[in-house]
């Protein structure tokens, strides 16, 4: 497990963050680091999303982050990933995002890459 340079707490608001925007937008563009860590994140959410039952959508929940200033898109997260990423892959056992390396990041040369849903 890579720490990103943050505390435990601080490492797992991050990753909630980057999982609800990824499930919302279906592509972001991140740090190769950052995005090698929600690959992980993602899948486990995805495959909940594929056994959809009720106590599988209460674990998603408790992980997708609720927005303060937009009340409405943790249900939006939620619902996308049950009723619209879910099904996409019922065929596929894993393997549902891919990451793409897209260069250094100009401030600070970080390396960057884009993480997306696979077709």
């Amino acid at each position: 497990m890579r720490k990103l340079g943050r505390t435990s707490d601080q490492r797992k608001a991050l990753l909630r963050d980057l999982a609800t925007d990824l499930i919302i937008n279906e592509r972001i563009e991140t740090t190769e680091a950052r995005a090698k860590e929600l690959r992980s994140v993602v899948e486990k959410l995805v495959t909940l999303g594929k056994r959809g039952d009720l106590h599988a959508r209460r674990q998603a929940a408790a992980f997708v982050r609720k927005e303060v200033a937009n009340e409405d898109t943790n249900q939006d997260a939620l619902q996308k990933l049950f009723a619209d990423i879910a099904p996409r892959y019922e065929e596929r056992q894993g393997g549902y995002t891919r990451i793409m390396k897209v260069g250094p990041r100009r401030g600070d040369g970080a390396p960057m890459a884009v993480i997306e849903f696979v077709d």
